[in-house]
């Protein structure tokens, strides 16, 4: 079974980092364009980044500046550094991408289990 697996949530003081981790399991050769979303209660789930099929990467407004993607691809692995975190950014964050198999399937629409992300002072 091919899954996305999050990590690195937590709590943290407002103006602290977080790294989320959001790693391919199975047998996959690469993970396609990844983004991050994340919802909070009551709330419906929102962008936080992408990276588009053109290879360029897309932030919400609202972390436009301290929030960066990045992956190793080497690893299947997919990573949101967020800096200078505040309150508003609290919400369950999840991964989301395409999935390439080693034995050459291409998978839509795989999404991580969920890491609750919360800054409070």
């Amino acid at each position: 079974q091919v899954q996305l697996v999050e990590s690195g949530g937590g709590l943290v003081q407002p103006g602290g980092s977080l790294r989320l981790s959001c790693a391919a399991s199975g047998s996959i050769s690469r993970i396609d364009v990844p983004g991050w979303y994340r919802q909070a209660p009551g709330k419906e789930r929102e962008l936080v980044a992408a990276i588009i099929s053109g290879g360029s990467t897309r932030y919400a407004a609202s972390v436009k500046g301290r929030f960066t993607l990045s992956r190793d691809n080497a690893k299947n692995t997919v990573y949101l550094q967020m800096n200078s975190l505040k309150p508003e950014d609290t919400a369950v964050y999840y991964c989301h991408a395409n999935l390439m198999t080693t034995w050459g399937t291409y998978g839509y629409d795989y999404w991580g289990q969920g890491t609750q992300v919360t800054v409070s002072s």
